[in-house]
């Protein structure tokens, strides 16, 4: 995918790294606002977001309008050198709105209405809703669409309500009749044969509203896909009415990294750039992780290209059920590793911590103690150093490992008559993700129909559903001598959710030369015997280590060998697949795939991983591997080495290295400070003369 033409470079060209916070300056005094332009100036701060939820600040009532506040402040950050991320504030409609015109609020399963009193109290297929959202926008993009301050714009906030309301029904047939054109085709593809099911007419057909037991898989997955549908139009609709008033400034809006209520995919395709939120869980210690691989995504969205980091937290949120600060250093060390995953700057939710409000335990870049405070100077030194490196702005960040992810397969994947809750989606890609991780290697999370012929392994942790045309490219691609590892319980269903019939997964079995009969979740824990050799001829071809005392925790699959070329690399020890395979491996073409029937702990993950790192010539900067908290990642020529432990750390690079902030040189051997980060350069090992 590529980004527009007026993506962020149109901003990054001349400012460099992007660094700044959500500001809010409608919940404080005026008279405090030359004292927050002065703060964002000696914190470094270049760019704020404003206006989220001041839409009843904006239209106070259905037919006034007070836009003084806005004129003011915004031609005051434009004097102070700051620029603007302007928001359409329709994530959180008025009161009036809502009171006025009661069908613009939303309902939940059940058919309870969902009121006004908080945020997000809308229906996305809401006319009366449709309208207002597109007449606030209009009067934004009208006022400020040529105004100095305004960089980019952002619309609505983290997309992602939902409603079963009958306006919404309604919207859902009109969806499903354009989807498949016949109420034959509909009651085909979700298989309403079973359960007497039938539909005879469109307007029989509801939202999957609360019901006696479970419901219909393909009718709850094809509600997601409408529902995200949904979500997107609406983006669109004031994408464009901004367009038209605003057509040179870049337009995007803040995704949420792995959420399950849209797909991004789709909104990555019509934005300008990829945004999104991340807020890392101090409480949790490899929450880091799951920060990487949500970075990934987001280069991934991006094709490689920058993107940025629009909300982060500059401490402790207030959302969760027991809300921990960072450590000192913390913040630090966590907007770097979105920097080295392709961001092209770092902001924070919020400017000012709020005094009032669900959100005023949130924390901020200004505390309520003032900027006399630790989070206020780690946030300062922050911004210098991200100055330091502004050389970094619009590099992109290509990987050579993509990974495999679609949310259609994960709403399909998690349907609730699934064999197994213990084979969850999302863990899966992280069990893959972490073993790249470890040997500081960067991956993309990328559709199944991306091209992939810039990649030199695949990873495909989970794809249950998972479509013919994707199936060929990947079987194809690995053909022509690519290398791919295929995760459990992945191609098993097709587009609309329908298992597939014969051997599983029987659309890569000729890529894989397994084929399996039985999916068997598990008691308790399963013997592994891995480190069998490989077929002999097959690139990469020395036996894998032999580990002994490994085990499958929660799933397993009857499988058989299919094809010459195909060896089992790992087999069950005990019980009903004792001596059956476990992992196999195939020589496909030119190329080689594996295929795991099973949940495999991390060290088996470990050999299985290098093992096809090593067939696609993929080589570590690591010697061994890095510590379980400490992240390498590289963009351009830097790699960011990242310690997100409070403890010192130990790591054994390949080459030496120069420091890009301070010109210092290292050996391989480097110690790490407690939350200590280092960007660096390679530099060539001298040789035997000193040259």
């Amino acid at each position: 995918m590529q980004l527009r033409s007026h993506g962020l470079s149109s901003i990054t060209d001349r400012t460099g790294l992007l660094f700044g916070a959500d500001y809010n300056p409608e919940q404080w005094p005026e008279e405090n606002w030359p004292e927050d332009i002065r703060l964002m100036q000696e914190a470094g701060i270049n760019l704020v977001t404003v206006g989220v939820f001041s839409w009843a600040r904006l239209q106070p009532t259905e037919h006034t309008w007070d836009f003084g506040w806005l004129d003011r402040i915004l031609d005051l950050l434009h004097q102070g050198n700051i620029n603007v991320c302007l928001a359409t504030p329709t994530a959180s409609p008025p009161p009036w709105l809502g009171h006025r015109h009661p069908g613009t609020l939303p309902t939940d399963e059940s058919g309870a209405t969902l009121w006004y009193g908080s945020r997000n109290q809308f229906s996305p297929s809401s006319a009366e809703y449709r309208s207002a959202a597109l007449k606030v926008t209009a009067a934004l993009a009208a006022r400020y669409g040529s105004h100095p301050a305004v960089a980019m714009w952002h619309v609505g906030n983290e997309l992602g309500q939902i409603s079963y309301d009958d306006e919404t029904a309604a919207a859902f047939r009109d969806w499903l009749s354009r989807r498949y054109g016949s109420l034959a085709e509909l009651n085909t593809a979700w298989g309403t044969t079973f359960w007497s099911q039938g539909y005879s007419g469109w307007d029989e057909i509801l939202p999957p509203r609360s019901a006696p037991y479970l419901h219909n898989p393909t009718q709850l997955l094809d509600f997601r896909r409408f529902t995200s549908d949904a979500l997107l139009s609406l983006f669109t609709a004031e994408r464009d009415v901004i367009r038209s008033q605003s057509p040179l400034v870049p337009i995007t809006t803040n995704l949420m990294g792995f959420f399950r209520g849209a797909d991004y995919f789709s909104f990555a395709a019509e934005a300008d750039f990829v945004g999104n939120n991340w807020y890392t869980d101090p409480a949790q210690p490899h929450t880091w992780e799951l920060g990487a691989l949500t970075h990934d995504l987001c280069r991934g969205l991006a094709g490689g290209n920058p993107w940025l980091l629009m909300e982060s937290a500059t401490s402790a949120v207030n959302w969760r059920p027991h809300n921990t600060a960072k450590d000192p250093g913390a913040l630090r060390v966590d907007s770097y590793s979105a920097l080295a995953r392709g961001s092209d700057g770092i902001c924070f939710f919020q400017f000012r911590q709020s005094a009032f409000g669900a959100e005023r335990f949130h924390s901020a870049v200004v505390p309520l103690a003032g900027a006399d405070t630790r989070v206020f100077r780690e946030v300062a030194a922050l911004g210098s150093g991200l100055q330091e490196l502004r050389f970094l702005a619009g590099e992109p960040a290509p990987a050579p490992i993509a990974i495999l992810f679609d949310w259609d397969s994960w709403w399909a994947a998690e349907a609730p008559d699934r064999p197994s809750d213990r084979l969850a989606v999302l863990d899966q890609l992280q069990a893959y993700h972490r073993q790249l991780l470890r040997r500081g290697l960067s991956a993309e999370v990328v559709h199944p129909g991306t091209d992939l012929d810039r990649f030199n392994l695949v990873l495909v942790p989970s794809l249950f559903l998972l479509r013919d045309e994707h199936a060929a490219r990947l079987a194809g691609w690995v053909e022509r001598g690519g290398s791919a590892v295929v995760g459990p319980f992945s191609g098993v269903a097709d587009g609309n959710g329908h298992l597939r019939q014969g051997r599983f997964p029987s659309v890569l079995a000729g890529m894989l030369g397994a084929s399996g009969e039985e999916w068997r979740p598990l008691a308790g824990p399963v013997g592994l015997d891995f480190g069998a050799a490989p077929a002999a001829g097959t690139p990469g071809s020395a036996p894998l280590s032999r580990l002994s005392g490994l085990a499958a925790a929660s799933w397993s699959e009857d499988l058989r060998l299919d094809a010459p070329g195909a060896t089992a690399v790992a087999t069950f020890t005990e019980g009903a697949l004792a001596g059956k395979p476990a992992v196999v491996r195939n020589s496909h073409g030119r190329g080689t795939a594996w295929y795991a029937g099973a949940d495999l702990p991390d060290a088996a993950l470990a050999l299985l991983v290098g093992d096809a790192l090593a067939a696609a010539g993929l080589a570590s900067p690591v010697v061994g591997e890095l510590p379980s908290d400490v992240e390498l990642a590289t963009r351009g020529t830097c790699h960011f080495l990242l310690n997100h432990s409070p403890e010192p750390r130990a790591v054994h690079l390949t080459e030496q290295s120069v420091d890009v902030l301070t010109g210092a040189a290292h050996g391989p051997h480097l110690v790490l400070e407690p939350y200590g980060a280092l960007v660096l350069k390679a530099t060539p090992a001298p040789t035997e003369n000193g040259h």
